[in-house]
């Protein structure tokens, strides 16, 4: 085959028509490379799920293609998966000392530390591996040590930006090298993916530096203890906090298990200013007056065991919401998180709290970039191809038409979906096909254990409930030697539906009756038979469909 011939293939696992779960392969050949390894949060049916996880069931079938793993950054929807995708690909993985360190943190917690193996890079370094050569790039997100890939291939460059804002005030570092993505446009680059996640938004993102503003203005005038609830890797805005705690004379306590793990390691890599004895212990707390006191806490997207959702219900053993306490919520709600915060508010509310929450001040600001920072990326980037991503269907769309409305051709425009392949040689892209994708997901220590069939499973108990039927029979006559007995369980309550439970049992007895001889000891056939003859009863008494499970014991 010519070099001609060989194409790079581009394919997403995860990240594209959902808000989560980043991973993108590049192969050529021989060589593949992943950017990002994330998770998501379950959707409203998944129920009991803890987190999903994408399908790399692909990749495990081409593990001896598989060169690095490279983290843009260190927010869960970009590395949460790595414990669990490490497990099945034993590759190199190569990120920022923020970003790992919170990947040692994972590590850890699956006591896989010493397996892995861990390379810090910075701005500026190249990475080879295999065919590509992986330019790490400066950028500006909503947590530190962000980078955007330049990914040098033999059929042409990909800029892949992750998530982005241009913010030229950084809390801490540079400002996003805008200069180095316009010389590698001037040179020529062939496909752009770019973060789609606040395309809808007009205009500029707000530095991050304004919410600082805004805090020193809370502070300054609030007589009351302050919490403030906010995603605990954005390091910055914690800073900002501390900040304004330092310059108002308050002491600050940590709360929450993942707030207490970023801010240990953000300030042992000294990516957290916090001055010798303004950090206090939560057990500490009641030592203080409430006008000397702030509270950094998790919950800011009313988790049901988040640390701020505990509070607001009584149920935290540390912090007891009082009369007169200010919470400020930084943070926006992830789209379907609305009722769960709104629910928290209300709680704090209840309490006697004073809330602040986005729609009453300028308290938080988005990692994302809005119209016209994605439109400066397009025209200083200047790509043959581009492919929008990191958004739900509709980011997408509103992205090509974007990218469209500054001259790029629409056939040179690809909204792909998760799975799909995309091919590119030097003049050409096209989509080819499709490699297995989905979702994985995660409930309590098992792995892809839970599928659509246990879902639909726990929709209907959760729904109509369950209906246990459980009969002795003779082995050697098939007559009814004890029951039917039944339990109900989401169904109805037994003691107040009795004519309905002994109309059970008689339409069992009539069931079992109705198999014939050469059915007597298929336990299996007796089974269906009850099923389907309470499923039709049932639903004509009740109008529900309960989950009934015939347990036959022969004696």
């Amino acid at each position: 085959m010519s070099k001609e011939q060989k194409r790079l293939k581009v394919i997403p696992l995860g990240g594209l028509e959902e808000i989560g779960k980043n991973i993108t392969v590049f192969e050529y050949e021989d060589d593949i490379i992943i950017v990002d390894c994330g998770m998501s949060f379950p959707e409203d049916e998944m129920l009991g799920v803890d987190l999903v996880i994408p399908d790399i069931s692909y990749l495990t079938k081409n593990k001896e293609k598989v060169r690095a793993i490279i983290l843009t950054h260190g927010h869960e929807d970009h590395i949460g998966a790595i414990p669990y995708v490490l497990k099945d690909l034993n590759v190199p993985v190569y990120g920022t000392k923020l970003t790992l360190g919170l990947v040692k943190h994972k590590l850890d917690e699956h006591e896989m530390t010493s397996d892995a193996i861990l390379y810090e890079i910075k701005s500026g370094d190249i990475l080879n591996l295999g065919c590509f050569s992986v330019e790490i790039i400066r950028s500006t997100h909503s947590i530190a040590d962000s980078v955007a890939l330049a990914i040098h291939t033999p059929v042409g460059v990909v800029l892949h930006t992750s998530d982005f804002k241009i913010d030229f005030t950084p809390i801490e570092g540079e400002p996003m090298d805008l200069a180095r993505i316009a010389e590698l446009g001037r040179k020529g680059i062939l496909l752009l993916l770019c973060d789609s996640t606040n395309v809808e938004r007009e205009g500029y993102t707000m530095s991050e530096k304004t919410v600082g503003y805004t805090f020193e203005s809370i502070f300054e005038n609030a007589r009351q203890r302050i919490l403030v609830a906010t995603f605990a890797s954005n390091v910055h805005r914690v800073q900002q906090v501390i900040n304004a705690s330092v310059k108002f004379g308050r002491k600050v306590a940590i709360c929450g298990r993942s707030m207490i793990n970023v801010v240990s390691a953000a300030m042992d890599m000294g990516y957290l200013q916090i001055p010798d004895g303004v950090l206090i212990d939560i057990d500490d707390i009641n030592k203080y007056a409430p006008e000397e006191l702030a509270i950094i806490t998790t919950g800011s997207q009313g988790e049901p065991m988040s640390a701020l959702t505990r509070m607001a219900f009584s149920d935290h053993r540390k912090v007891e919401i009082v009369p007169g306490d200010l919470v400020i919520i930084s943070a926006n709600p992830i789209p379907g998180n609305e009722k769960l915060v709104s629910r928290v508010i209300n709680e704090l509310f209840k309490k006697g709290a004073d809330v602040i929450y986005e729609a009453l001040a300028d308290i938080h600001v988005s990692g994302h970039a809005c119209q016209e920072e994605l439109k400066l990326i397009h025209c200083l980037a200047k790509p043959r191809f581009f492919v929008p991503v990191h958004g739900e269907y509709r980011h997408l769309k509103q992205h090509a038409i974007l990218a469209n409305s500054l001259g790029m051709p629409m056939e040179n425009i690809f909204i792909l979906s998760n799975g799909r392949v995309m091919e590119l040689s030097p003049d050409k892209a096209r989509v080819t096909g499709n490699v297995t994708s989905g979702n994985i997901m995660v409930d309590g220590l098992g792995v892809g254990d839970v599928g659509n069939i246990v879902l639909k499973d726990r929709k209907l108990l959760s729904q109509d409930g369950l209906l246990i039927i459980v009969i002795s029979i003779d082995a050697d006559s098939g007559n009814i030697v004890a029951g039917p007995d039944v339990i109900s369980r989401g169904f109805v309550y037994v003691r107040e539906s009795e004519d309905l439970m002994e109309e059970v049992k008689e339409k069992c007895r009539i069931a079992l009756a109705k198999c014939d001889e050469k059915k007597k000891n298929n336990w299996d056939k007796k089974k269906i038979a009850i099923k389907e003859t309470l499923r039709d009863f049932l639903y004509e008494k009740t109008k529900r469909k309960p989950m009934i499970l015939p347990i036959i014991m022969e004696v």
